[in-house]
């Protein structure tokens, strides 16, 4: 057996060893096996990465904080090395709080990534080291760390919200800002308030790294050395005609004679497979004397690095990528020509016609960034587009650019599961209000006041949107003039009315009478009211001393009314409302409610579920609609609790029921 030990790299750390490993081990600790000699040949690999200098920096951070940002560009072994230390981390504490999870915004990039690892820990993939994407899961009770995308993630965290499984939760790629990315890091925040023994690390690129800390109020963070760029050229004709520039790029280096593969980044996998079949082609019109070249697809949602044709050892590889091979950590040292086209295909929805549209646009700084260091020092980048292009720092949050339909019902069901609302670092646009220039907003607050409704912020709402159907009729005054004087939002007026819109036909459509709504009357009001609890009777809040402070019923959280609302500080309102329904609590923000109105309590009994009733968390909130609901039964069963307490006897079964239905739906 070899005389190395386990951990040789230990000698450049502290004495202690931060999570209570040995010098001397010979066997592997995950698997209780020797281990190989290939083992020992990956781990002088490892340790020529940039990662492994901050191998210590990382330990003591995960050790004595709940979260660690970890800021690195491609290449520097983040993505393997990063895990396998939490996965040492949770060993060390015996799996004492769980295991070991680390998403990937792409499937293949999880599947690519747990079979290297696997091969780096010694271990079986399937056993030790797993990973889970759409339509196959290659894990097993013996799984300690788990490669999967996101959206997986999110998917078991509806049976799991509190992610009790595991002691540690990677978010790897944090910079895509993937929808399904964005939600986690919101709903993380709050799951670290409920579990002290949960850890959560974040891996980026800068600067998107800066973002995160500060959301996550200073946060530690850890910087990797960079790989030092290529030399990069510019183009002077900008990326008009990028697509045909790249391949005649491809072409001249070829004809160079220069040794290295190159990369070419494109803007979509359509354009890829269209450079793959015209690169084809023009290889085998050039001479035998410059040397065979072999285009090669690299789209890793269809498959990640494709196999090395036979002979490519004496060829030039020519790899086409889209933005999503940006991270792989498969990149050679062969690599020494990147051509960077500075465009990217996305698909953004549009909200007024309630459709995604393909559109070009030019990537961020920090994918030219990265891109440039894939080549090495010695390489060179060729970027068509010009020098002071002004490329956006970073790409813009997807959620902000999607269909959040999905969104709302998975947070919905999120908030049965009793997390609350999700803290996103770029929220969603909710209301039709605008934010006031500079100096103007007391203006805005007199304007808005306008159409302030006495029953709640819902039905100002409505006297909004009926002012802005009266402007688009008036022939003297445009709804945009008319939007802008009183600081509202056009295109949220007019999404609201296309959604009116799409409702109405589907009644036409399904036959259903629809009847003047009369908006004001006493009868509009209480179907209103009806309709709003039915759909929101999950978020009730009762003002529990007269003076603002209000207890929200679902998860006992002490909240405040926005100061915009109705109800605000700035209302001429004699009074608050004791009962309250809204339309959105957010934690960050001072734990306040937006979009309130006022109910009933005896409505809300009357339209809320028996079983989502009978399954709030104990308060006085709930017993007293508890006896507004059955006062007779309610007194009877304190008078069953108090006697059972006494004697020692069994509590009157109406009485348990309830009781029992509690303890097994309530997840506290």
């Amino acid at each position: 057996m070899s005389d190395e030990r386990i951990c040789p790299e230990s000698e450049e750390c502290a004495a202690e060893d931060p999570f209570g490993f040995g010098d001397e081990l010979e066997l592997n600790p995950f698997d209780g096996l020797p281990f190989s000699s290939r083992y020992y040949k990956l781990l002088k690999e490892r340790q020529a990465l940039s990662v492994w200098k901050v191998r210590c920096e990382f330990q003591e951070a995960l050790l004595n904080n709940q979260l660690v940002v970890v800021s690195g560009t491609a290449n520097t072994g983040r993505s393997t090395q990063i895990p396998q230390w939490s996965a040492e981390f949770c060993l060390s504490a015996k799996y004492r709080h769980g295991m070991v999870v680390c998403t990937q915004s792409i499937g293949q990039s999880a599947v690519d990534l747990a079979l290297r690892v696997a091969d780096e820990m010694d271990v079986n993939i399937g056993h030790e080291v797993g990973y889970t994407i759409p339509l196959e899961n290659c894990c097993s009770a013996d799984t300690i760390l788990r490669y999967c995308t996101d959206h997986m993630l999110l998917r078991e965290m509806m049976s799991d919200p509190f992610l009790e499984h595991y002691g540690v939760v990677v978010i790897d790629q944090a910079h895509e800002r993937t929808v399904s990315t964005d939600i986690l890091l919101g709903l993380l925040k709050d799951i670290l308030l409920q579990r002290s023994g949960l850890r959560v690390v974040i891996l980026a690129v800068p600067p998107a790294t800066d973002k995160l800390v500060s959301h996550y109020d200073g946060v530690p963070l850890i910087r990797l050395e960079a790989l030092s760029p290529a030399e990069d050229v510019h183009s002077d004709s900008g990326n008009k005609d990028y697509f045909f520039s790249a391949l005649r790029l491809v072409l001249e280096i070829h004809r160079t004679k220069e040794e290295g593969d190159v990369v070419v980044f494109l803007a979509s996998a359509d354009e890829v497979h269209c450079a793959h079949s015209i690169l084809q082609r023009e290889g085998t019109r050039l001479g035998a004397e410059l040397g065979r070249m072999v285009p090669l697809v690299l789209c890793p949602r269809r498959g990640g690095l494709p196999p090395e044709p036979p002979g490519s050892r004496k060829s030039r590889r020519v790899f086409l990528s889209t933005k999503h091979g940006e991270d792989m950590w498969w990149a050679t040292e062969s690599v020494n020509f990147v051509i960077d086209t500075g465009v990217q295909k996305k698909m953004v929805y549009n909200p007024r016609i309630r459709a995604n549209s393909e559109v070009l646009q030019p990537i961020s700084q920090y994918q030219a960034d990265v891109r440039r260091r894939l080549s090495g020092p010695t390489g060179k980048c060729f970027c068509l587009y010009q020098e002071d292009g002004q490329l956006p720092a970073e790409n813009p949050a997807q959620i902000l650019e999607s269909n959040i339909t999905p969104t709302v019902l998975f947070l919905k069901r999120m908030e049965i599961a009793g997390l609350g609302q999700c803290d996103f670092i770029e929220r969603p646009a909710t209301s039709c209000f605008l934010e006031p220039p500079a100096g103007r907003g007391h203006e805005a607050v007199q304007c808005h006041r306008k159409f302030q409704h006495p029953e709640g912020d819902h039905f100002t709402l409505i006297n909004i949107y009926n002012a802005f159907k009266r402007s688009q009729r008036e022939q003297y005054f445009t709804a945009e003039k008319w939007c802008q004087d009183y600081f509202l939002d056009h295109s949220a007026l007019k999404e609201a009315e296309a959604i009116r819109s799409e409702l109405t036909d589907t009644l036409n459509r399904i036959e259903l009478p629809i009847s003047e709504p009369f908006f004001g009357t006493k009868t509009n009001t209480h179907n209103v009211k009806r309709a709003l609890l039915a759909g929101f009777f999950m978020q009730i809040a009762r003002d529990v001393d007269g003076s603002g402070n209000y207890f929200i019923l679902t998860h006992k959280h002490m909240a405040q009314v926005h100061p915009l609302s109705g109800y605000g500080p700035q209302s001429h309102k004699l009074g608050l409302p004791e009962w309250v329904v809204f339309h959105e609590y957010t934690l960050s923000q001072n734990n306040c409610m937006r979009t309130v109105s006022e109910i009933s309590p005896q409505v809300y009994i009357q339209m809320a579920p028996m079983y989502f009733f009978y399954n709030l968390p104990p308060s006085e909130s709930k017993d007293i609609l508890q006896d507004m609901l059955d006062p007779e039964g309610s007194r009877n069963c304190q008078d069953g609790k108090q006697e059972a307490s006494t004697i020692g006897g069994e509590v009157d079964v109406g009485c348990a029921v309830v009781s029992q239905s509690y303890d097994r739906c309530v997840i506290q």
